[in-house]
């Protein structure tokens, strides 16, 4: 009975309470507390009205308390406020703000590896910006990262803020680089079939040595272990280990925190080779079989991952130009493990029918985004394709223009239709180097060169070079416009001035100036033809009275006027190192069209790569060309052909072919031919220092000068030389050294056993 009265009273008291607070709200009391005026206050340079537009208030409103913090958010959102507070003074509310103090200046202090303009670069803080303690937080976050990628793990940085007057502050990035972190073992676990030494081959990371101080390698980059783990990747794959994987890729820190061991563990699997190759077709009316032709390997050959992936794009290409837009050539394996064998069977299968909506650039603050776009095997309204969008990402990563350029799908606005979004992380593409050195062609040398690949970032090519020598002299300048109209059209221009010192093969000197003009466009695949027009005056001139009488006949100067022509055929695996493959050239010239000069010249020759062991390349060259006069004209000398040196070592410049023998003057030839066979191979010592020796065997021959003389002999013979040599591809610019011994030779020949070329840059 006294529970049930005490919860009757507590019901009572509700009820009441509950009426209290609906009479006050309904009250005319209450009614009134509307906002009547609004203060803002505080504010320096930011004017009161802008405060007033980050937030949805108003007179007449209800002092909502939702309403307010929205308000309050709205405000430091905007990162111009260190506080903001809102309060009420009577009907009126007032809004305090602390504004943000303005940046003066930024200065980095202790910095001693990284430049400050470079540091600048990666800060998102200016001057004149407005200080917020997020970005400044996010400043040292990112340049910690630098300092982390230059290999200083232990750097820290302290911001500091130095306050002045008008509300500016100046803000000091304090910097303690400490010691380089750099890698001073490299592991491999698991690995049976290669060694560690071949691996460390393989892999960007290596292990400290004092010759790497130029390349930056030995210094531990966490984001080069990811790319390292793809290369290995790569590598197996490349080699049959189609189950090859990286389990895992660590780097730690040694216990005194200045190096790091780099460990990687990995499961190879077995090596397979190919078995079955089967192409099948799910689409009406398309022959498989057709298709066979474009496949990159056969059966019995090792399988190589890349030969599948050039085989799918190979077939695509072909599918696509008889007019099949959306299919898809699907590689599918089956491994037969017992037999070490891989089945590959390619599905021509109908995709879904998905087109391109939009691509979308980003990255880029140089580069214009058309440069992107011309890369792209792609465009907005083409069927979409993987092994083009691959090839497009293989394009972009081409040019050199980027660290890094990936392109991803995401969805478009329906389900047919994708984007694609393209980034890229700019690199400089600006060269300027200053040479020294000595040839036994030229002599001691020097040289200056500047060169931009990216010019205004539209990926024009722009250089400067001039070279000094004691026996040559030569001022170049080059353009290039890669895409001339927005086409596959390589258009250009060169000028030159060049004076050379023949005096020690035939007693003259020349004096050379003119420039060219020059469009090349693709024929096919690795096929490629260059057009040009050529003006040049040419003067033969400080001709001693010893000299052969029919080089003094020669003195003057002679204009040409001609077109040429070039066509390339390349199918090597680099441009630059070629360890496989073909590069033929077939060039071209008529002279004639104004000037003094008639005359046509040819040139043929190429040079294929084979390797035939492991980093063990074997090259065989051959060349030959020829020049024939019309309208009456003759052969000057330094028009004819000549061989020698580079060209036949064992031999010296213009060592062979037509003579004076009565001042052994060399009068050159009106044909030639050449041929060698190298075999480049590793030195043994360490790869990262770049040296490499090889062996050789040359041979050629130079005949017909376009005259008959008794002092002139021309016995068109051939020539024959061997020898071995190194080259060494130093930080401070490419050398070699060549030993050639002539074995077939004419009595009347000039001979050199040492050749050596190279130019250091400082």
């Amino acid at each position: 009975m006294k529970r049930h009265t005490l919860t009757m009273r507590y019901l009572a008291v509700a009820f009441i309470a509950a009426l209290l607070t609906w009479c006050w709200s309904a009250s005319p009391a209450h009614a009134q507390q509307r906002i009547q005026q609004i203060k803002v206050e505080g504010t320096q340079r930011i004017e009161p009205a802008t405060v007033m537009s980050y937030v949805d208030l108003q007179v007449g409103d209800d002092f909502n308390p939702d309403r307010l913090d929205n308000a309050l958010k709205s405000l430091f959102s905007t990162g111009l406020f260190a506080d903001v507070t809102f309060y009420q003074e009577g009907q009126a509310l007032v809004i305090a703000v602390v504004e943000n103090p303005i940046i003066n200046q930024i200065a980095f202090e202790g910095n001693k590896k990284i430049k400050d303009a470079d540091l600048l670069n990666e800060t998102q803080l200016r001057p004149r910006n407005v200080l917020t303690r997020t970005k400044v937080q996010a400043d040292v976050e990112r340049l910690q990262e630098i300092f982390r990628i230059a290999g200083h793990f232990s750097a820290d940085i302290q911001p500091k803020i130095i306050k002045r007057d008008q509300n500016r502050v100046d803000l000091v990035f304090e910097i303690s680089e400490g010691p380089q972190t750099l890698i001073s073992r490299v592991s491999f676990i698991g690995n049976k079939h290669f060694n560690d030494s071949k691996l460390q081959k393989v892999i960007r990371s290596k292990e400290e040595r004092w010759w790497r101080f130029w390349s930056g390698d030995d210094k531990y980059d966490p984001d080069r272990l990811a790319y390292d783990r793809e290369l290995l990747r790569k590598f197996y794959l490349n080699h049959g280990y189609a189950d090859f994987r990286v389990d895992s890729a660590v780097g730690e820190l040694s216990p005194d925190r200045k190096n790091f061991y780099v460990t990687f563990t990995m499961d190879e699997g077995i090596r397979y080779k190919v078995g079955k190759i089967l192409i099948r077709s799910e689409v009406p009316g398309l022959n498989a079989d057709a298709y066979r032709e474009h496949l990159s390997f056969e059966a019995g050959e090792w399988y190589k991952a890349s030969a599948v992936e050039k085989s799918i794009a190979d077939i695509t290409d072909a599918v696509e130009s008889h007019q099949y837009s959306f299919v898809d050539v699907r590689p599918s394996v089956e491994r037969r493990r017992d037999k070490g064998l891989i089945d590959v069977t390619f599905s021509l299968v109908e995709g879904q029918q998905v087109f391109v909506e939009n691509i979308n650039i980003q990255g880029n603050v140089r580069t214009l985004d058309e440069v992107i776009r011309r890369q792209m095997k792609l465009a907005e309204g083409d069927p979409f394709n993987i092994s083009k969008l691959k090839k497009s990402e293989e394009n972009l990563q081409n040019l050199a223009y980027f660290e890094t350029a990936t392109a991803k799908t995401v969805p478009g606005s329906a389900p047919d239709k994708t984007n694609i979004d393209v980034t890229v992380a700019e690199k400089s593409t600006g060269e300027l180097s200053v040479a020294g050195g000595f040839s036994t062609q030229d002599g001691p040398l020097g040289n200056f060169s500047i060169k931009e690949r990216n010019f205004l970032g539209k990926g024009q090519i722009v250089s400067l070079s001039t070279t000094l020598a004691s026996r040559r002299t030569e001022f170049d300048f080059s353009f290039t416009e890669p895409y001339f109209r927005n086409r596959d059209l390589a258009a250009g221009f060169d000028l030159f001035h060049i004076t050379q010192d023949f005096q020690n093969q035939s007693s003259f000197d020349t004096k050379r100036t003119g420039g060219s003009l020059r469009i090349g466009y693709p024929l096919g695949d690795n096929w490629r033809q260059t057009l040009g027009y050529y003006f040049a005056r040419n003067e033969i001139n400080h001709v001693p009275a010893t000299a052969s009488v029919y080089v003094q006949r020669q003195v003057g100067t002679r204009t040409i006027s001609s077109l040429t022509q070039r066509i390339t055929y390349d199918s090597t695996d680099s441009p630059l190192e070629p360890t496989e493959g073909l590069i033929a050239r077939f060039d071209g010239e008529t002279a004639g069209l104004g000037g003094n000069a008639r005359y046509v010249k040819v040139k043929l020759g190429g040079t294929y790569y084979y390797p035939i062991l492991d980093n063990w390349i074997f090259s065989v060259l051959g060349e030959a060309g020829k020049i024939a006069m019309w309208g009456g004209d003759r052969a000057r000398i330094n028009e004819r052909f000549n061989l020698g040196g580079p060209s036949l070592r064992g031999f010296s410049i213009s060592g062979i072919g037509p003579r004076d023998i009565a001042t052994n003057d060399s009068l050159g030839g009106k044909h030639f031919y050449r041929g060698s066979a190298e075999i480049d191979f590793p030195s043994g010592l360490p790869e990262d220092l770049g040296i490499r020796f090889h062996t050789f065997v040359d041979a050629g021959s130079v005949g017909n000068p376009g005259f008959e003389a008794p002092t002139v002999v021309d016995k068109g013979s051939l020539r024959l030389s061997s020898g071995v040599g190194l080259s060494w591809k130093s930080p401070m610019g490419p050398v070699r050294v060549d030993l050639g011994q002539a074995i077939i030779k004419e009595n009347y020949d000039e001979t050199e056993m040492f050749q050596v070329n190279f130019g250091t840059r400082f």
